[in-house]
C-alpha cells in the first residue's frame, strides 16, 4: 500500500542499527560527571536504597534527560529509551569508573535480564509516588479556600540538596561574592481534579521561584498551590533560599514585585537580622495605597524627573518619570526607632484613555492603579527600598528594579514551554513537586553547559535554538577498542562546538577537583 503523495516511504530497520538523534546530549552527562550531579543524587535521595530496581541517580537523571532533549510528559521516557545509539552511551557510561565489585552490584539490582537504558512510564510513576505524602492530602484538601502549603518530605528535601550542590559547583567555577535574588511566583495551568483555582479563575499551580542573577540559575523553589497568593510567607522562603547560598557569597541583595511587599520581609533586611549577611539591600514594589496617593500629590512639579533608555549609544526619553516621595506608611510610623525607608513614584501619562459614560471611575476599566495629577491621567507605581540615594540615583535604582522583569521572569515561560514544567504529570501535589524541581535541576545544568562551556553568543539562546544546534543532532554510535565513538556527518557545523565545550568540561574538571 502507499504509504503517502510523495515518492519516499518509511521502514524499519531489521536490526539496532546504534543511529542516534540525541548526539549532543552526552556533553550534558559530561557536565553532570564533573560536577558530581550523580554523587549528589546519592547522597542525598535515599528512595532507592533496596538493592532491585533503578537507583536515584538513574532515575533523577533520566527526567532530567528528557527535559534536556524535548520530553514533556512520563511517557515520553518511551521515546528516549528507542534511542538505540543514544541507549549504548548510557550503558557504557553508567559503568564508566566503576570497581568490579560495585559493576557486579549494579547488575544484580536486576532479576532478569535489563532490557531498558532509562525508567518506563510505569516504573517512573511509581518512584514520584516517593515524594508524595498521603497524611497531608486531607489537610491540603479541607484547605480550599484559604492558603496551605504541604511539608515537604525528606526526599523533597534531598532534591533542594542536590540543586544547592550545582549552585556551590557553579560558584566554584565561576567565584560571585554578590547574589541578588529575584523573588517571583509564576502560574501553572493544570487540568487535574484535585488542583485548586487561582486568582485569575483557572486551576493551576503557583511555584515561587529565587532566582540568582549573576549565574541565572534558580536557587531555590517551592511548588505550591494555585490558590496560594504569591506573596504568602515569603519571609520564610527567603530565609530558606539564603540558606542555599555557597559558603562564599558575602552580600546578598533583594527584588521583588509588589508580592514582597511585606513589613516583615523588609524589617528583615533592613534591620541585619540575618547573622552570615548582615544588612540586605532590597528595591520592592510598593502598594499603591491611598496614603501613598496622597504623598504623591505633595510631590512638587519640579521634583518630577523623566526616565531615559539608552538606544545605539544616545539617552532617549521613555515617557516615564519619577520622583522622591515623603512617605511613611502606617504599620512602621507608630515607632520612631523604627525602619526608614525610601519611597519613590513612578508615573506613566496615558494618552487617549477616555472615560466611558458611567464608568469614569478608571480603576474599574484598567488592570494598574491610576492617578489624576494637574488634570491629566497616570499609572502610577510605588517602589521602597533602603538604598540610599548616594549609591543609587533614583532612575538608576528604578531601572535596576526593571532588570528582574527581565530574565527571572523570562525563565518562567522556559520552564514551562522549553522544558516539562508546564506539564505536571500526577493529581497528586508530592509528585508533580518532585517533576518541577527536576525540570529545576535541567534547566539549572542547561544554564551552567551556557556559561562555562559554550561560545559565548550561545549564552541568551533558549532551548529551542540549544536543542537545534546542540543536542538533537542525527549520528551514529561506533563501538571501538572498548571506546564510544559519536560520529556525525562529514562538515556539520556544529561538530567543533561539540569538541570545543567537552575541552572547556575538561579543564573545569581540573579547576573543581583542585
Amino acid at each position: 500500500m502507499t504509504q503517502g503523495v510523495l515518492p519516499f516511504k518509511y521502514e524499519e530497520e531489521k536490526t539496532q542499527s546504534g543511529t542516534t538523534a540525541l548526539a549532543g546530549l552526552p556533553i550534558y552527562l559530561d557536565l553532570a560527571k564533573v560536577l558530581g550531579l550523580s554523587k549528589s543524587i546519592q547522597k542525598h535521595l535515599k528512595l532507592r536504597e533496596s538493592s532491585q530496581g533503578w537507583t536515584d541517580a538513574q532515575a533523577v537523571m533520566s527526567l532530567v534527560l528528557l527535559n534536556l532533549s524535548g520530553g514533556s510528559c512520563v511517557d515520553d521516557l518511551d521515546i528516549l529509551n528507542a534511542d538505540d545509539g543514544f541507549c549504548n552511551v548510557l550503558r557504557k557510561l553508567e559503568l564508566h569508573c566503576l570497581k568490579r565489585k560495585e559493576r557486579r552490584e549494579l547488575e544484580r539490582r536486576w532479576r532478569k535480564e535489563k532490557k531498558r537504558f532509562v525508567p518506563s512510564p510505569s516504573a517512573m510513576f511509581r518512584y514520584l509516588a516517593g515524594f508524595h505524602d498521603h497524611d497531608q492530602k486531607e489537610a491540603r484538601q479541607c484547605s480550599t479556600g484559604k492558603a496551605f502549603i504541604p511539608t515537604p518530605n525528606e526526599h523533597l528535601k534531598g532534591l533542594a540538596k542536590v540543586n544547592k550542590d550545582l549552585c556551590t559547583a557553579l560558584n566554584t567555577a565561576s567565584v560571585c561574592k554578590t547574589a541578588t535574588l529575584d523573588m517571583d511566583a509564576t502560574l501553572v495551568e493544570t487540568n487535574k481534579k484535585d488542583a485548586f483555582f487561582c486568582y485569575k479563575g483557572f486551576k493551576s499551580y503557583q511555584p515561587l521561584n529565587t532566582w540568582w542573577a549573576e549565574h541565572e540559575v534558580i536557587l531555590h523553589t517551592e511548588f505550591r498551590d494555585g490558590n496560594v497568593p504569591a506573596g504568602y510567607d515569603q519571609l520564610r522562603v527567603f530565609k530558606e533560599a539564603l540558606r542555599y547560598l555557597p559558603e562564599d557569597v558575602e552580600k546578598v541583595n533583594l527584588r521583588s514585585d509588589a508580592a514582597g511587599y511585606q513589613h516583615e520581609l523588609l524589617k528583615y533586611c533592613e534591620m541585619s537580622e540575618n547573622k552570615r549577611f548582615g544588612r540586605i539591600e532590597f528595591a520592592i514594589g510598593c502598594k499603591v495605597t491611598n496614603s501613598f496617593k496622597n504623598a504623591v500629590t505633595q510631590v512638587n512639579k519640579s521634583d518630577w524627573h523623566p526616565i531615559y533608555k539608552t538606544v545605539g549609544g544616545k539617552r532617549i526619553e521613555t515617557g516615564t518619570e519619577w520622583a522622591e516621595v515623603c512617605f511613611v506608611p502606617n504599620e512602621i510610623g507608630h515607632s520612631k526607632n523604627g525602619p526608614q525607608y525610601r519611597y519613590l513614584a513612578k508615573r506613566n501619562l496615558l494618552h487617549d484613555q477616555q472615560k466611558l459614560p458611567g464608568m469614569e471611575d478608571e480603576q474599574l476599566l484598567l488592570p494598574f492603579p491610576t492617578m489624576e495629577m494637574d488634570d491629566k491621567q497616570y499609572k502610577l507605581f510605588g517602589i521602597v527600598t533602603n538604598i540610599p540615594e548616594s549609591k543609587r540615583y533614583g532612575e538608576n535604582l528604578i531601572h535596576w528594579l526593571h532588570a528582574r522583569c527581565g530574565k527571572s521572569e523570562q525563565v518562567h515561560s522556559i520552564m514551562k514551554k522549553d522544558l516539562a514544567g508546564g506539564t505536571l504529570p500526577s493529581g497528586d501535589f508530592g509528585k508533580n513537586a518532585a517533576w518541577w524541581w527536576i525540570m529545576i535541576i535541567a534547566l539549572n545544568l542547561n544554564a551552567i553547559l551556557k556559561a562555562l562551556a559554550l561560545e559565548p553568543e550561545m549564552k541568551n539562546k533558549r532551548m529551542k535554538a540549544i536543542r537545534f544546534s546542540i543536542i538533537n543532532l542525527p549520528g551514529r554510535v561506533i563501538k571501538k577498542s572498548r571506546q564510544l565513538i559519536l560520529r556525525l556527518s562529514k562538515g556539520h557545523p556544529s561538530f567543533r562546538k561539540l569538541i570545543d565545550a567537552r575541552i572547556r568540561i575538561a579543564m573545569l574538571q581540573t579547576l573543581l577537583s583542585g
